[in-house]
């Protein structure tokens, strides 16, 4: 787990400060532009809305930065997928208790994924804090259309126990200031088409007279993530 969260807040950071490609597959997300439109050859698009904020410290309020999408039984870092923000996505206050919140649009090729979990960072000078929070979640491409996948709340909290942590420990000062190593992320999935459909229509012109399909991710799996966060 350490590995990869250092490894990733690498990529963010290259991807963030200069621009430097990097082993994984960065990609933008869908309606780059206004001008953009959906055809019947367009791949697959993914909506999901994501709040993240920190009830534990709450001067350090999370921005995300990527998600991370993997391929099934991804073999190597080309499996590997860093969906980036963009100025489109963000809805940022870093305060609490309203916390950050993004407009997620994934353009995926027919396959299997697996959304692995959302990177990011708060900066409160001279302390930048790295977290990751996990969410496991699979994902089924195929066909065309546009599909809802609900909305992600991401919230950190103090640890209890052996509990997975909120970020990568191999900087102490910085972890321990934001929340990061004595912290965890409890998650929720919820289906909110009714109030994220306006939003993102508002946004997008290219989803003008689009269906938006649900296919409401599952609910998180706390145990799996432990697991998995134990085993890395």
């Amino acid at each position: 787990m350490k590995n990869l969260l250092t490894s990733t807040s690498v990529i963010v950071l290259a991807l963030f400060l200069s621009g430097c490609a990097s082993p994984s597959t960065s990609m933008k997300m869908a309606f780059q532009n206004d001008t953009d439109r959906l055809t019947d050859a367009s791949k697959p698009i993914f909506l999901m809305t994501v709040t993240i904020k920190n009830s534990y410290r709450t001067s350090f309020q999370p921005r995300l930065r990527v998600v991370n999408v993997e391929k099934l039984d991804a073999k190597d870092s080309s499996d590997e997928i860093n969906f980036t923000m963009d100025e489109k996505a963000m809805n940022e206050t870093d305060s609490f208790p309203e916390g950050n919140s993004y407009l997620i649009r994934m353009e995926l090729p027919p396959g299997s994924y697996e959304i692995r979990g959302l990177t990011s960072m708060a900066h409160s000078f001279p302390i930048i804090t790295d977290y990751f929070a996990p969410l496991h979640s699979p994902l089924v491409s195929r066909g065309s259309g546009v599909f809802y996948l609900g909305h992600v709340a991401a919230t950190v909290r103090e640890r209890q126990g052996s509990e997975f942590r909120a970020g990568p420990s191999d900087s102490i000062i910085n972890s321990l200031a934001g929340g990061a190593f004595g912290g965890t992320f409890d998650i929720e999935i919820s289906d909110k088409l009714s109030t994220d459909e306006k939003l993102f229509r508002a946004k997008f012109p290219a989803l003008g007279g689009v269906e938006i399909k649900k296919a409401i991710l599952p609910q998180f799996d706390r145990a799996k993530a432990q697991q998995w966060w134990e085993t890395h």
